[in-house]
C-alpha cells in the first residue's frame, strides 16, 4: 500500500498536491556504524526525512555519541567566524562562487584553518604593535613641536626682559640705588631651586579637569602650559581618534613630581621625554620623522600581506563554511539516533513522505556501497497512531500563498488546505477593495520588476520590509492583475472613467443640455457591455448606485466564500470518515447559513434580474418579526411568503440539530469503542478523540460528557452569531472600495485639476508632484497595505474558521538545502 501511494505521488501531474498534505509514514532506519556518517550525508542531500529527537532524550548533549565531533565542528566554525570578522574589517567580500571547487575532508580543513588562523593572528598582532609604535611616534613628534614652541617663546621673552632690565639699570644709576644689591643677588643665586618639567598629551575634553586637579593636588605649586593640537590624533592605547592638548607642567621637588605622575596616569595622559637642551630638539624631530616614515612603509607592507591572505581565504570561505555547517548538521543528526546495545549500529526513526520511499532506499544502498560496508542499512515502515507532520510540495509561486495560510496555523495532517483557494480568492478580494486599473498597472509594474530581478535579489540579504515584499512578489502580481480586472468593471483609471468597450448608453435629453450630470440623462444605446457605464461617474446618483451595487456584491461574495468553507468541512469529514460531522455539523450549518443569507443572496439576484423596487431590508427584517404578514409590493416571486416560513423554520431547527445529538453520539461511540478492549483503532469517531487516543495508547480515558457538551454549545453559538457577523464583515469590501474610489477622486479633482485650472506652469508642476506623491504614498502604499490586511482577515476569520483546524505541525526534514546561516 505504501508503494502504491508513493507511485501515485510521483507522476508528472500529481493529483491536487496542495489540497491535502502528502501521505506520510513513520520509518525506522538501522545503519551500521562504519557507514553512518555517509548515510546521513546522503539523506541530507535528499532532504525528505524528519528524524525524531526523542530517541536520545534521556542523555544530555555532552553524553551523546558524537559530542566530540560537534565540538570540533564548533571550533572550525569559530575560526571561520574570526576570518569573516577580519574580512569585514578589511572590506574583503567572500566570493559567492569559488573559482574551482576543491574537495576537502574535515581533517585537512582543520589543519589548513589552524595554519591560516595562526598566520593571520601573528600578522594582526605585529600590525597592531607597529601601529601602536607609529601612533606613539606621531604623538611624540607633536610634543616636540608644540613644547619646543613653549621653550623658544620663553627663551625669547627672557632675552627681551634681560635686555630691557640691563638698559634700565644702566640709565637709572642714582643715589637711591641699593648699595647691597650685588650681595643680595649673590645670596639669591645660592638659594635658587632647579625646576623640573613633564610633557605629554591629554584629551581635550579632560583638559580643564586635569588642570584643576593638578592645581589642587600641589596647592598651586605648579606652572601648566597647554596648547591644542589642530587635528585629532589616534590614541596608542585605545586606537580611536581623539582631540588632544599638548601640556608642559613645571614643578619643584620629587614629591610634586610623583603626584603629577599619578594624576597623568589617572587621566590617561601619555607622557613623553623632552630634551632640556633646546639645540637637540630639531635633531630629535628629524630622527622621529625618519622613524615614522620607516614604520609607515612597514605597516603598509603588513596590511598588503594581510589583504592578500584574506583574499585567499575569501575565495574558499563559502565552500569551507558550507562544509563545516554540513558536517555539524550530520553529527547533530547522528546524535538523534540511538546506539544499539552491540554498539555496531545506529537506530533512527523519522517521518517521510510515502513518495520518497524509493529515493531513501536508493540513498541507503548507495551509502553502503560508497562506504564499502559489508552490512547494508535496514529500512522499514512502523505503524503508529501519532499524528504525522504536514508537508505540502510548493514552488516559488504557490509558496507565498501557503505562507499566508501557515501564518494562521499549520494544517492538520491531511485536512483540506485553504491555500489552494487562497491563490485565487485572496488577490480577488483584495482587488474588489482596490479596484482601479491605473493603480493596478502601477503595482503590476512593481511586481514585474521584482520578478525580473528575482535571481539578483534571491542571492542578496535584503531588509525586513524589502524581503517581505520580495517574498510575496507573485501574490502582488496576481493582486495587480485582479485589480486591473475589477478596475475595468468599476471603470476607474485614477478615478477617471473611459469609454473603452463602447460609447456610453446614455446621452443628453436634447442638444441644449449643458448640465447633463445634474439634470439627468436618457438611454439612447444598448447597455454598456462590460462594467459600469462611464456616464454614472460624476452624476448625482453615482454614490447611491455604486453603493447599492458594491454592498450587494459584497454580500454575494461573502456568502459564496462561507459556503465554500462549509463545503470543505464536508470533504474533511468524508476524508476522515467522520459521519457525525456530516450529519450533525455540515448539513445543519448549510441549512442555517443558506436559509437566511443564502436566501438574501437569491433575493439580490432576483431583484437585479427583474428590476423590482422591493425593499430587501424590509423583507429580511419582517421575515423574523412578522413572518405571516403579506409582503405587498416587496414580493419578488410567487409563494415567497411560504418559502420564507419554511426557510425560517428550517433555520430554527438547525440550531438544536447542531447542538444536541453530537455529544450523545460521541459518548455512545466512546463506550462502544472501549468496551472490553484495551486498544482499538477509533474509526469514524471525532478527530479530537483520535488524537487523544494517540497520546493514551491504552485508551481508558474517562469521557467528559459535560466538557464535550460545553464545547459543542460554544461551537454552535459561535456559528449562529458568526453567520450574522461574518456576513456583515464582508461589507468591508464595499467600504474599502468606496474609500479608495473617493480618495482617488479627491486627489484627482482637488490637486491635479485644481492646479491645471490656474494656467501657471509652476503651480501645475507643483500640483503634478503633489498628485504623484499622494497617489504613491496613500493609494499605492497605505491603501494597498490596508486592503491586504482586510483580505487577510476575511480569509483567516470568515473563511477558514468554517473548516480549518490549523493545529498541525510542519514537516521539518533534515536537509542541507534548508541549512540557515545562523551563527552558533
Amino acid at each position: 500500500m505504501a508503494e502504491h501511494g508513493g507511485g501515485g505521488g510521483g507522476g508528472c501531474c500529481p493529483p491536487m498536491d496542495l489540497f491535502r498534505s502528502e501521505p506520510m509514514h513513520l520509518v525506522q532506519v538501522i545503519i551500521p556504524i562504519e557507514s553512518a556518517r555517509l548515510t546521513v550525508s546522503y539523506l541530507g542531500d535528499i532532504g525528505l526525512i524528519q528524524f525524531k529527537t526523542s530517541l536520545n532524550a534521556e542523555k544530555s548533549p555532552f553524553q551523546r555519541t558524537y559530542a566530540s565531533q560537534i565540538k570540533r565542528c564548533g571550533e572550525l566554525a569559530r575560526k571561520l567566524r574570526y576570518f569573516k570578522d577580519q574580512m569585514s574589517k578589511a572590506d574583503v567580500t567572500p566570493s559567492a562562487k569559488p573559482e574551482a571547487k576543491t574537495d576537502f575532508n574535515v581533517d585537512d580543513l582543520e589543519v589548513n584553518l589552524g595554519d591560516l588562523e595562526a598566520e593571520l593572528t601573528e600578522i594582526i598582532a605585529n600590525s597592531e604593535k607597529l601601529q601602536r609604535g607609529y601612533n606613539e611616534l606621531v604623538e611624540y613628534k607633536l610634543v616636540l613641536q608644540k613644547a619646543g614652541e613653549f621653550f623658544k617663546a620663553a627663551e625669547r621673552s627672557a632675552a627681551a626682559q634681560q635686555r630691557e632690565l640691563s638698559s634700565h639699570q644702566a640709565g637709572e644709576e642714582s643715589l637711591e640705588t641699593p648699595l647691597l644689591k650685588d650681595q643680595e643677588s649673590t645670596a639669591d643665586q645660592s638659594k635658587q631651586v632647579k625646576l623640573g618639567f613633564l610633557t605629554g598629551l591629554v584629551s581635550k575634553g579632560k583638559a580643564m579637569a586635569f588642570e584643576r586637579i593638578l592645581f589642587r593636588a600641589t596647592r598651586g605649586n605648579v606652572f601648566l602650559r597647554q596648547t591644542s593640537v589642530e587635528e585629532a590624533v589616534i590614541d596608542p592605547n585605545s586606537g580611536e581618534k581623539v582631540e588632544k592638548n599638548v601640556f608642559v607642567v613645571f614643578f619643584s621637588g620629587e614629591r610634586a613630581k610623583s603626584k603629577i605622575l599619578k594624576i597623568c596616569e589617572a587621566f590617561g595622559a601619555n607622557r613623553y621625554s623632552f630634551p632640556e637642551d633646546l639645540s637637540k630638539q630639531a635633531q630629535m624631530i628629524t630622527e622621529v620623522s625618519g622613524r615614522i616614515s620607516e614604520l609607515k612603509t612597514t605597516i603598509d607592507t603588513g596590511l598588503l600581506h594581510r589583504g592578500n591572505l584574506l583574499e585567499t581565504i575569501g575565495k574558499q570561505y563559502e565552500q569551507w563554511n558550507d562544509l563545516v555547517r554540513k558536517e555539524k548538521s550530520i553529527y547533530h543528526t547522528l546524535n538523534m539516533l540511538s546506539i544499539d546495545v552491540t554498539k555496531k549500529c545506529l537506530v533512527g526513526e523519522g517521518w517521510s513522505p510515502i513518495f520518497a520511499t524509493q529515493q531513501i532506499q536508493d540513498a541507503l544502498q548507495q551509502a553502503t556501497i560508497d562506504s564499502k560496508s559489508q552490512v547494508g542499512a535496514i529500512f522499514q515502515v512502523l505503524h503508529t497512531k501519532e499524528l504525522p507532520p504536514t508537508y505540502f510540495r510548493t514552488n516559488k509561486f504557490t509558496d507565498s500563498f501557503q505562507t499566508i495560510v501557515d501564518a494562521y496555523g499549520v494544517a492538520k495532517y491531511q485536512e483540506a488546505n485553504p491555500g489552494v483557494f487562497t491563490v485565487v480568492t485572496f488577490p480577488f478580494l483584495f482587488a474588489v477593495m482596490f479596484g482601479d486599473w491605473g493603480h493596478g498597472i502601477c503595482i503590476l509594474l512593481a511586481a514585474l520588476y521584482l520578478i525580473f530581478k528575482e535571481k539578483k535579489y534571491s542571492s542578496q540579504k535584503l531588509g525586513d520590509i524589502m524581503e517581505m515584499t520580495f517574498g510575496g512578489r507573485y501574490v502582488i502580481l496576481l493582486m495587480s492583475i485582479f485589480s486591473i480586472y475589477t478596475g475595468l468593471i468599476y471603470n476607474e483609471f485614477f478615478s477617471v472613467p473611459f469609454e473603452l468597450f463602447s460609447p456610453s448608453a446614455f446621452a443628453c435629453r436634447d442638444a441644449a443640455c449643458s448640465e447633463a450630470t445634474t439634470i439627468g440623462l436618457i438611454q439612447v444605446r444598448d447597455t454598456y457591455p462590460f462594467g459600469v457605464d462611464p456616464a454614472w461617474h460624476g452624476s448625482r446618483s453615482e454614490l447611491p448606485f455604486l453603493n447599492s451595487l458594491k454592498m450587494k456584491m459584497s454580500i454575494l461574495l461573502g456568502v459564496a466564500q462561507m459556503n465554500l468553507g462549509i463545503i470543505l468541512s464536508f470533504f474533511n469529514a468524508l476524508h476522515f470518515k467522520n459521519a457525525v460531522n456530516v450529519w450533525f455539523q455540515f448539513i445543519p450549518q448549510m441549512i442555517f447559513l443558506n436559509g437566511l443569507f443564502g436566501y438574501l443572496s437569491l433575493l439580490i439576484i432576483v431583484k437585479w434580474c427583474t428590476g423590482s423596487k422591493a425593499d430587501l431590508y424590509h423583507v429580511m427584517i419582517y421575515m423574523f418579526l412578522s413572518p405571516t404578514d403579506d409582503l405587498g409590493e416587496n414580493q419578488l416571486f410567487a409563494n415567497q411568503k411560504t418559502v420564507q416560513l419554511v426557510l425560517l423554520l428550517l433555520s430554527l431547527i438547525a440550531v438544536p440539530w447542531m447542538l444536541l445529538p453530537k455529544p450523545f453520539i460521541l459518548k455512545a461511540q466512546h463506550n462502544r469503542t472501549h468496551q472490553g478492549e484495551s486498544y482499538t483503532a477509533l474509526q469514524g469517531t471525532e478527530d479530537s478523540l483520535q488524537v487523544e487516543a494517540s497520546h493514551d495508547p491504552h485508551g481508558h480515558e474517562e469521557f467528559e460528557f459535560s466538557e464535550v457538551f460545553v464545547h459543542q454549545l460554544i461551537h454552535t453559538i459561535e456559528f449562529v452569531l458568526g453567520a450574522v457577523s461574518n456576513t456583515a464583515s464582508y461589507l468591508r469590501l464595499w467600504a474599502l472600495s468606496l474609500a479608495h474610489s473617493e480618495l482617488s477622486t479627491v486627489f484627482y479633482e482637488k490637486v491635479l485639476l485644481l492646479a491645471w485650472g490656474y494656467n501657471n506652469v509652476i503651480i501645475l508642476i507643483v500640483g503634478i508632484i503633489v498628485f504623484i506623491f499622494a497617489t504613491v504614498g496613500v493609494l499605492l502604499v497605505m491603501e494597498t497595505l490596508s486592503a491586504f490586511l482586510h483580505a487577510l482577515r476575511l480569509h483567516w476569520v470568515e473563511f477558514q474558521n468554517k473548516f480549518y483546524e490549523g493545529d498541525g505541525y510542519k514537516f521539518a526534514p533534515f536537509s542541507f538545502s534548508l541549512l540557515g546561516n545562523e551563527e552558533e
